[in-house]
């Protein structure tokens, strides 16, 4: 099977130089393999989209010298590549859930699940839902009853057992799904998509075979499996990369303005030494310059450590030096 990757950031901003360093890996490991390599957009959350920045994380990834077979600029034949644009496809995608019976209406609001004070808190900072609160699954029709859909969210029916996955970074991973989150939204009260949802129907529709991302992101990987099984796929393969931190061993988010790939290049930092020092951070190597595809020629995930990445105060001055 012919390998797909993808990369696929939420327009919060400028493209982090962490969301570049999992870019960077996504992009070597299925160009290594001969493969191709989608780029798509998540901005179902529009309140925190900046206005903008899609154009601008774009510009950024080309100025590192990637490109993409699918995605803003070129199409493809699973587009639109928005996922604001792609509500029907994952209305779509809950109506076959619930014919499987995986799904039920909710109205408990956090607040309700945050007064459960006595259980112990997940991935999401809640307790894991409760079987007990748990109503019927959907009835016929309910799709279709405005009255009945009113104020309710979708969640996730998750049974007792567990979820076993290996990553090619962190290794074998073993998840109770039903201890650790319970029954997860799909669709909020607002209308508005679940993540776990979305990306996996789009991970679908998209023939993705290798998930490369943040290690953030790997608390996600057991709820997405159990989704991708529940529609019918096969779970696609996963590395979840270092992220970047800081010398106190904090991590670096969008709001470190400075590490931003827009930030570094007005600093005069030119691409090859930044894509050199993300190549290192990956442990392809040293830190020298490079370009994508000298790092695809030789790429090893295998060489991908879990540690954290330290970034240390002056990095525009360490690249412009290299």
């Amino acid at each position: 099977m012919s390998v797909v990757g993808r990369f696929a950031p939420s327009p919060t901003g400028d493209l982090h130089v962490g969301s570049a360093l999992a870019l960077l890996a996504a992009w070597a490991s299925a160009r290594s393999a001969g493969g191709r390599f989608v780029y798509r957009v998540e901005d179902l959350d529009g309140p925190r989209a900046v206005p903008g920045s899609v154009d601008r994380q774009i510009e950024d990834a080309q100025w590192l010298g990637l490109d993409w077979d699918e995605g803003p600029g070129v199409d493809g034949p699973n587009g639109p590549y928005r996922q604001s644009e792609r509500g029907a496809v994952y209305e779509a995608a809950l109506r076959e859930l619930s014919k499987g019976g995986h799904l039920f209406p909710c109205r408990v609001s956090r607040k309700d699940l945050q007064e459960l004070a006595s259980a112990p808190h997940g991935h999401d900072g809640l307790p894991p839902y409760p079987a007990e609160l748990r109503p019927p699954s959907l009835a016929l029709g309910w799709f279709d009853d405005e009255a009945a859909r009113a104020d309710a969210a979708l969640r996730f029916r998750v049974e007792a057992g567990e979820v076993a996955f290996r990553d090619r970074v962190v290794g074998r991973v073993v998840e109770s799904v039903r201890h650790s989150v319970g029954d997860f939204v799909l669709k909020r009260r607002d209308g508005v998509y679940g993540y776990q949802l979305a990306v996996v129907v789009d991970d679908l529709a998209m023939g993705v075979t290798e998930v490369v991302r943040g290690m953030d992101l790997l608390d996600s990987t057991a709820r997405q499996i159990l989704l991708i099984r529940a529609l019918g796929g096969d779970p696609p393969v996963y590395a979840h990369v270092p992220l970047l931190v800081n010398a106190d061993g904090e991590k670096l988010s969008k709001r470190d303005g400075a590490l931003t790939v827009r930030a570094l290049r007005e600093a005069g930092v030119e691409a090859d030494a930044l894509v050199g020092w993300l190549a290192a951070a990956l442990g392809q190597g040293d830190a020298r310059r490079r370009t994508p595809q000298d790092v695809a020629a030789s790429f090893d995930v295998g060489r991908v450590g879990p540690e954290p990445a330290v970034v240390r105060d002056g990095l525009a001055d360490r690249l412009a030096a290299l």
